[in-house]
């Protein structure tokens, strides 16, 4: 639950300032209260818990497998940051489940090399299986010789809802105080030094600001003279009620990503509700924060059922529900972890997930923090900085099929 204005008794200046509250400005805001405990204020432009950006459901996919080393030496401390706050809390946060990556041979196999080389180099153990051998791990499949998998047993689920509220909980028991429903309005350099942030509620002061803002980044960081080149889509998600249910539990089914021509369709086992979850990795249309129709999308909708149908029929039923979220992508899909230095903002730390960050929330959160306390981070994220020519060449063709040089159709 966010503070009232009331409750900051008239306080105007924090060290430090975390703007947007979703996975990992409220992990921002979590890590910074174990360094500076009162002096940290969140800033959310909608109320907590909000399913207006890309952040909020019951679970969503945590693994060890990327395709670059970059990646590759962060997600074991993923699993570690998550860990630091499921002891603080008491609550499980990340279920195991195992995971499959699935190509077909001679369409999207190179993929698994990709993946397979990055395991290697980052010491991750994994198996390679033919079709027969994947089903007779998990029968729930009927795939034909053409499917090769690739199997990693720490990948699972970790619960995006509860993993936001309990950053912010466990900060706020340090002193940290959130206002929700508080848009940010402009950010500047005040006549002392100190950035000001200026929202409905008042105009804040701090040494340090953050910005994690997802699909309104822009709106924050012009004020400064910054601007990322992001692409914002709408995204489905289903979920099937399956009569299977017992089949489909994390303990008797895995997560998976089924590596397609032109897109990725990625599954999770039943968690939070008593359904199935599936969805296809960007292929939404584009839209703005502001702008996005919150309509489902039928012709992904049925590209799911139909290709559920061939591979795993009996993960179908009903459809549940069916909702919708944004991706703000960089045109790289890489992740944008950086000061403002370059507008003259050094003290101003910016984060962009590029649609795929909910499972590093809580590391993103503390490598930020580390950046705003210390002026540095124990982690390598060098490759996530503005100077790339993702970032700097504005006639660069966006590459949206994560481990793919596939140019994407806008």
């Amino acid at each position: 639950m966010a503070n009232t204005i009331d409750e900051l008794n008239g306080r105007r200046h924090f060290d430090y300032i975390v703007i947007g509250c979703g996975g990992i400005g409220s992990g921002a805001v979590y890590w910074l209260s174990k360094r500076a405990g009162p002096n940290v204020l969140g800033l959310e432009k909608f109320h907590l818990g909000h399913e207006n950006g890309g952040s909020q459901d019951v679970s969503r996919i945590i693994r060890l497998t990327y395709t670059k080393e970059c990646y590759t030496k962060l997600t074991p401390y993923t699993f570690k940051a998550w860990e630091t706050v499921e002891e603080e809390s008491g609550m499980q946060l990340v279920h195991r489940s195992g995971g499959l990556n699935i190509a077909e041979k001679g369409v999207t196999d190179y993929i698994m090399d990709l993946y397979e080389d990055a395991m290697k180099k980052g010491n991750v153990p994994y198996e390679k299986w033919d079709n027969k051998e994947l089903m007779r791990h998990y029968p729930q499949f009927t795939v034909g010789p053409e499917i090769v998998a690739v199997y990693q047993k720490d990948a699972g689920i970790v619960n995006a809802a509860l993993g936001n509220s309990l950053h912010i909980q466990l900060a706020q028991g340090r002193g940290a105080k959130v206002l929700d429903n508080c848009p940010v309005n402009r950010v500047a350099r005040s006549s002392s030094g100190q950035i000001e942030v200026t929202t409905p509620l008042g105009t804040f002061t701090c040494k340090k600001v953050i910005v994690a803002a997802g699909a309104w980044i822009n709106h924050v960081i012009s004020s400064i003279g910054c601007h990322v080149p992001v692409y914002v889509t709408q995204e489905n998600v289903t979920y099937f009620g399956t009569p299977h249910v017992k089949d489909f539990t994390p303990d008797r089914f895995p997560i998976f990503i089924y590596h397609k021509e032109n897109n990725d369709i990625y599954a999770l086992p039943v968690h939070g509700i008593s359904g199935t979850k599936v969805g296809i990795d960007a292929a939404g249309k584009l839209v703005t924060g502001d702008t996005r129709s919150w309509t489902p999308d039928p012709a992904i909708l049925q590209r799911l059922k139909d290709e559920m149908q061939k591979i795993c029929p009996t993960f179908l039923g009903p459809v549940l529900k069916t909702k919708t979220c944004l991706y703000t992508m960089t045109p790289d899909r890489d992740f944008l972890i950086d000061s403002c230095a370059k507008a003259g903002f050094p003290d101003i730390f910016i984060c962009c997930g590029a649609g795929h960050a909910y499972k590093f929330a809580s590391l993103l959160g503390k490598i930020l923090s580390e950046f705003a306390v210390d002026g540095r981070s124990q982690h390598d994220v060098s490759a996530f900085s503005w100077d790339r020519e993702a970032l700097t060449n504005p006639n660069f063709k966006p590459v949206f099929y994560m481990g793919t040089e596939k140019k994407s159709k806008l």
